[in-house]
C-alpha cells in the first residue's frame, strides 16, 4: 500500500480537492483507494456520496486505535473508492495526541491493518501546523504540496510546509525517514505571465533542495474543478475531452498525468482510464 499525505500550512490551496480527484481517478484506474480525513473541517467527507456510512471516523481509528475496517471505512459512490470520515467536530485530537506517548506516530503504527485491503491511502489535511499534520507525515511514503502560483503562496511553502519538513528530521533517529516532498503547481492560469513567472522562480528556488521536486504536471484553473465538486464526481469524469479552442488540456489529460508522475509502476493502468462509463478501457 502507498501512503500520501496531501499537505500544507496554507488553507485554500486545493488540498481536498487535489485528494478527491486523485483517488476518483485511482479507482476508476483499478486500484483499491482509502481516503483519510483528517480535516477538523470535513470537506472530503462529504466530497462523495456515500453508499454506506461506517459507525466510526477517524476519532475512532486514532483515540481508541480501531484496526476494524467495518467500524472505519465508508463506501463512496466511486468503485473501489472508500473514506474514513473525519468526525472530531470539537478538535479533540489534536489535544490527545500532543499529550500521548506515541502521538505523532500513531498513524504510522495503525496503518498496517490496512495494508492487504487497499493500494493506495490518501490523506488529506488540515492547513494549519498541528500534530495531526505532522502524525500524517511521519506515516507517509510520500508527501504532496498543492501551492498557487501566487507569491504569497510560496512564502507560506517556505516558512511552513519546509519548516515543518525539517523539524520532524530528528526522527531518523529513530529509523524513520521523513517523506520525500513534491510539489504540486496549482490553479495556473495558462495565459498569465505573473503565474508562469512565479512557476519558474519555484522550480529554480527548489532545484537544488534535497528531497524535494516540483512536479512537471501543474493543475490548470479550469472551471471543471468547481463543477466536479458540485456534483460530487471524480473532474476526469466531468471534462474528458479538451473544449475547442482552450490551451489547458483536458482534466482527464492533467489527472493522468500527474497519476502517473506520482504512480509510475501504475501508469498503464492510468493510460485506459476514460472518462465515459466503464471509466477503464479494456486493456
Amino acid at each position: 500500500m502507498k501512503v500520501v499525505s496531501i499537505i500544507s500550512t496554507k488553507g485554500g490551496v486545493g488540498k481536498t480537492t487535489t485528494a478527491a480527484n486523485l483517488g476518483g481517478f485511482a479507482a476508476d484506474a483499478g486500484l483499491r483507494v482509502l481516503l483519510l480525513d483528517l480535516d477538523i473541517q470535513p470537506t472530503l467527507s462529504s466530497y462523495f456520496t456515500l453508499t454506506h456510512r461506517a459507525p466510526g471516523g477517524i476519532y475512532e481509528l486514532l483515540a481508541w486505535n480501531e484496526r476494524n475496517l467495518g467500524q472505519l471505512a465508508s463506501r463512496s459512490s466511486i468503485e473501489r473508492l472508500d473514506i474514513i470520515v473525519s468526525n472530531d467536530g470539537q478538535g479533540q485530537l489534536n489535544t490527545l495526541l500532543l499529550h500521548a506517548a506515541d502521538g505523532r506516530l500513531r498513524l504510522r503504527n495503525l496503518l498496517p491493518a490496512f495494508q492487504e485491503q487497499y493500494d493506495l491511502l490518501l490523506i488529506d489535511t488540515q492547513g494549519a501546523r498541528s500534530v495531526l499534520l505532522e502524525m500524517a507525515v511521519l506515516a507517509s511514503d510520500l508527501s504532496l504540496s498543492p501551492v498557487t502560483p501566487e507569491i504569497l503562496a510560496a512564502r507560506e511553502l517556505q516558512r511552513g510546509t519546509l519548516q515543518l519538513m525539517q523539524e520532524i528530521a530528528p526522527y531518523q533517529r529513530l529509523g524513520i525517514e521523513p517523506p520525500p516532498l513534491r510539489l504540486l503547481i496549482n490553479r495556473i492560469h495558462p495565459v498569465s505571465a505573473d503565474a508562469r513567472q512565479i512557476q519558474q522562480a519555484l522550480r529554480e528556488v527548489f532545484q537544488q533542495r534535497s528531497g524535494i521536486q516540483i512536479l512537471e504536471t501543474p493543475i490548470p484553473a479550469i472551471e471543471a474543478y468547481p463543477r466536479a465538486a458540485l456534483r460530487g464526481l471524480p473532474v476526469h469524469r466531468m471534462e474528458y475531452r479538451r473544449p475547442n479552442g482552450r490551451a489547458a488540456p483536458a482534466a482527464l489529460e492533467s489527472q493522468c498525468a500527474l497519476a502517473s508522475e506520482l504512480f509510475p509502476q501504475w501508469r498503464e493502468r492510468f493510460l485506459r482510464v476514460s472518462g465515459k462509463f466503464p471509466y477503464v478501457l479494456p486493456a
